[in-house]
């Protein structure tokens, strides 16, 4: 009870533990919501919809303690540009306890038709009164194609991660004792502190803690101690999107912005891109999502994937607003838990879509490197295998060599496969459900098990569980064979090649992190996967 009350003193801004949370910034339980208090000045809000076209209403629902705030919205960039500032009437309203789930349901503020010269990218919506503000997004994606470069938002993750209001796909109020993960996640509320803009000098996940000492995650007691969501560094545009967008920026690669619910909703999204990129952690996929990516690929299509976790089906409501994955408890709880739309891992025997189909790697394949016990003493780099391939060319790096060490490129999830070496060089295994050739550039060992020499150095965030869930999912049972089989992976860089078309990908949620430090190696792999011509 003392260490309960004294998290809920520390608490920072709006954020409150929840009914379970033990005071723990990695294990403990804690969110941003508003304040039943209508006195207390705050605001809030949320768009309707995630994205919008030129010439579309954009409808902006809000409450807040004063009868009016001021609105800004702005083309996030290298230099942001404000293309609206205003005063708009607001009123205070009653913030639903399943609000994660279901919705806010606040009144609809604020509209406005959206000029057609307003170009594609990522605008913030800030809301702000005396005493508080707070910041949401949307994203405005082109009437036709004005790049040839398409960023595809990985908005499936975001939507999982989101935990304003207590309830995501990880940590909740839902269930019998209100402690329970949310199965469905609505996107009318708002997003989570840090999710929009990256909290200023905030750590990165990845961390090797001294060996035999029980783990530490430095990026989740920054988020306890200063008021911030504990997944700003696991999703959101902050992320992973709005720096590598920076980046290509001021490389001067221009970019078109559409999201992964565009593609779930729209087979012909892609069409007219000769490229698309996806960066940082695209962990959720709808089946529809993967239906039309595989289709533009085999037209053509080439992808550049600088992103790690390929893992989730999800499905989506019909208006696109809510989430579904029922994640562990699918096959007890999910409706079409019998079915191959089963709400579990892709490379669930009841999917029957193996993950490595679309993306030619899989994140059941290891996931975890550079952080708890999970290969956090690694090099955390990819090891390169074949240099002459040309996705290296002007690295000067060789057989043998680290890419992206200096940064920490590997982590803090990766996507592998199962490989063999012969005479030196990986190849995949010949059973790995591929359909089409893959290249292994460069890897590196990866796992989803957090080992420990005894209770002083245990990790109880991750620990065993994660390793024990893939065996029994995968391999059926959870034995000493099956946990080996769950816990040695790796994470790749490889070449797909499906249809007429092919997937790079650098199969990891921190690439990123070569781009903020301008790590040179790095850049020029992004470069060459980027603009190069995929001989």
């Amino acid at each position: 009870m003392l260490r309960e009350n004294h998290a809920r003193r520390t608490m920072q801004g709006f954020f409150v533990p929840g009914p379970h949370d033990d005071g723990d910034p990695v294990t403990g339980h804690y969110y941003e919501t508003a304040s039943p208090d209508p006195t207390r000045p705050q605001v809030w809000g949320y768009t309707a919809a995630l994205s919008y076209l030129p010439g579309e209403t954009l409808r902006l629902h809000a409450m807040s303690s004063a009868p009016q705030a001021r609105l800004v919205i702005a083309r996030d960039g290298l230099t942001p540009v404000t293309v609206l500032d205003t005063l708009i009437p607001t009123s205070f309203a009653a913030t639903p306890s399943d609000c994660s789930v279901k919705g806010c349901g606040w009144p609809e503020a604020f509209q406005h038709e959206i000029p057609t010269h307003w170009p594609t990218g990522v605008y913030t919506v800030t809301l702000e009164i005396d005493g508080h503000s707070s910041q949401g997004m949307f994203v405005l994606k082109p009437a036709q194609p004005t790049a040839k470069l398409a960023l595809i938002l990985a908005t499936g993750t975001w939507c999982a991660y989101n935990d304003w209001g207590g309830s995501n796909h990880y940590q909740g109020l839902c269930g019998p004792t209100g402690g329970d993960f949310a199965a469905e996640v609505s996107l009318l509320r708002p997003w989570a502190k840090g999710f929009v803009r990256w909290p200023e000098d905030a750590p990165r996940i990845p961390h090797a803690s001294p060996l035999l000492s029980r783990p530490r995650y430095p990026h989740m007691d920054y988020a306890r101690a200063n008021g911030i969501s504990k997944k700003y560094a696991s999703s959101g545009w902050a992320a992973f999107e709005r720096p590598f967008a920076l980046w290509a920026e001021g490389q001067g690669i221009a970019l078109d912005y559409v999201t992964q619910h565009d593609l779930h909703a729209d087979p012909n999204l892609l069409k007219g891109y000769p490229r698309a990129v996806i960066v940082g952690h695209d962990e959720y996929w709808t089946r529809e999502m993967r239906d039309h990516l595989d289709a533009w690929i085999d037209a053509g299509g080439r992808l550049a994937r600088f992103g790690g976790n390929f893992f989730w089906q999800t499905r989506l409501s019909p208006d696109l607003l809510t989430q579904t994955c029922h994640k562990s408890r699918a096959e007890a709880e999910d409706p079409l838990g019998q079915t191959d739309r089963i709400t579990s891992y892709w490379d669930h025997p009841r999917a029957r879509r193996p993950a490595v189909a679309t993306m030619g790697l899989t994140g059941s394949m290891g996931v975890y490197a550079g952080w708890s016990r999970c290969a956090a003493h690694g090099s955390g780099g990819f090891t390169l295998y074949r240099p002459d391939h040309w996705s290296m060319a002007g690295t000067g790096l060789g057989y043998g060599d680290v890419l992206g060490a200096q940064s920490r490129i590997f982590g803090y999830e990766v996507d592998g496969i199962d490989y063999e070496i012969r005479k030196g060089l990986p190849y995949p295994a010949p059973d790995a459900g591929l359909e089409g050739e893959l290249t292994i550039v460069a890897l590196s060992p990866a796992t989803t098990l957090a080992h420990h020499t005894g209770r002083h150095d245990m990790d109880h965030f991750i620990g065993t569980l994660d390793a024990e869930e893939v065996a029994q999912t995968i391999y059926g049972a959870v034995t000493p064979e099956t946990l080996g089989l769950a816990s040695r992976g790796n994470g790749c860089m490889a070449e797909y090649r499906r249809g007429r078309g092919a997937v790079f990908n650098a199969a990891s949620c921190e690439w990123v992190a070569g781009l903020i430090a301008r790590e040179r190696p790095v850049e020029v792999v992004t470069r060459n996967i980027l603009l190069g011509d995929w001989r």
